[in-house]
């Protein structure tokens, strides 16, 4: 059969964080793998009192196909709720779609951007959900490094200007971008990068896409413009989603952005899934129309903080004294990037994590050219505090036999 399959089938692999969460359920597995959302954190009174009432009296709607764009009531809400908690107005019905989570937006991106000879700019690391959906389409991405404060925009700028230069500028379709606590980088952009960004795009007019999963989950520090809000409609796209702060249960994405893109995403995803569910957008539409989002998940925030500071700390109490090893120290989001000395291969680790019960992200999964080998992402959000404690000591048991194997402490 493989001489029958296309050239994108060929090019697909295995999600390597879906594969680990094969392996949670084993008896005293302790997982830092998937950004898997505490489930005490979901609304599920509420949402189980929602349900009922659109099942028994919204029947028409929440059982039956829903437009492509999706909900308007959801869309309304929405539009409402950026008005009021980060100051984007002017938007239209429009200027949203429902998606499928937001991978379900990062595969029509791909989708309705890329071709084969199509170039587009993505972080190194590299968030592995957008590296698979773009790179099915075109292989010809270009890095700009992670720096502290988000991309090198240094880099950016010397490789648009040389591809400008050999006439290929038309051929950037877009700049990806995760601005607040990068997956799996856990760094946020700078409000001085995300000017400066705005600023590039516009000097080669370049659209930029902002991936934001994860802004509303802020434990630290004052909240930034979004690059949207900087950047506008006909500048950005912006990607957004429920599945961190609501239920990733429901699948539900949002993509803001120009009337043009968003209109031909629909078509694109009329062919994938005719519409996203009706009746998990309508239980979210409900939901935001009953409960104020923003305070309802200040527990969410409070407990995440708890197990991001106990994760650091036991990472310093571990690592600490050990040459060579850094980590990040986010101020929100679900992930930490634990960088081991030269030589290390976290791949090859993880063998040895899972026979000592403990699961990581090699960071060979978050590049586009098998690099990245010394490091592995870090997820603090869904294992208890005990279990962090625990989770670290193993992960120092793991990193000690393999660096004493090879040589390398």
């Amino acid at each position: 059969m493989s001489e029958k399959f296309s050239k994108i089938a060929m090019r697909m692999k295995s999600n390597v964080i879906r594969e680990l969460l094969k392996v949670t359920s084993k008896p005293g597995m302790i997982s830092f793998g998937g950004g898997v959302p505490d489930p005490e954190t979901f609304p599920r009174f509420e949402m189980a009192e929602i349900a009922k009432d659109i099942l028994e009296n919204e029947y028409r709607y929440t059982l039956q196909y829903a437009s492509t764009e999706g909900d308007p009531i959801l869309r309304e809400e929405y539009i409402a709720m950026l008005k009021r908690d980060y100051g984007i107005d002017g938007l239209e019905l429009d200027d949203l779609l429902v998606t499928v989570g937001s991978q379900s937006a990062l595969d029509l991106v791909g989708k309705i951007f890329l071709d084969e000879d199509s170039i587009y700019f993505v972080s190194k690391p590299v968030y592995l959900g957008a590296a698979s959906a773009f790179s099915l389409r075109s292989r010809n991405y270009v890095y700009m490094d992670l720096r502290d404060d988000g991309a090198d925009l240094d880099e950016l700028e010397k490789s648009l200007s040389e591809i400008q230069a050999r006439g290929d500028i038309e051929k950037v379709k877009f700049i990806y971008a995760i601005s607040n606590f990068h997956n799996p980088g856990g760094v946020t952009m700078s409000l001085e990068k995300r000017k400066r960004l705005v600023q590039i795009a516009e000097k080669y007019d370049v659209l930029i896409v902002e991936d934001d999963p994860y802004g509303d989950l802020r434990y630290e520090g004052e909240p930034i413009d979004s690059i949207f809000k900087i950047g506008g409609v006909d500048r950005v796209l912006l990607l957004r989603t429920f599945s961190k702060i609501l239920s990733p249960g429901l699948r539900l994405g949002i993509v803001i952005g120009k009337k043009e893109i968003i209109r031909k995403m629909v078509m694109a995803k009329q062919a994938a899934d005719l519409c996203s569910p009706s009746l998990t957008q309508r239980l979210a539409a409900r939901y935001l129309q009953r409960h104020n989002l923003t305070e309802q998940i200040k527990p969410t925030i409070a407990l995440y903080k708890e197990k991001k500071d106990l994760m650091l700390s036991e990472l310093e109490k571990h690592f600490g004294n050990m040459e060579g090893f850094h980590w990040t120290r986010p101020d929100g989001g679900l992930f930490i990037w634990f960088t081991l000395p030269e030589g290390f291969d976290t791949g090859e680790m993880l063998e040895l994590g899972k026979a000592e019960n403990i699961l990581f992200v090699p960071g060979v999964a978050f590049s586009l050219d098998d690099t990245c080998k010394n490091s592995m992402r870090l997820s603090f959000c869904l294992p208890p505090k005990d279990k962090i404690i625990e989770g670290v000591a193993r992960l120092k048991k793991v990193v000690v036999e393999y660096g004493t194997e090879k040589n390398l402490l």
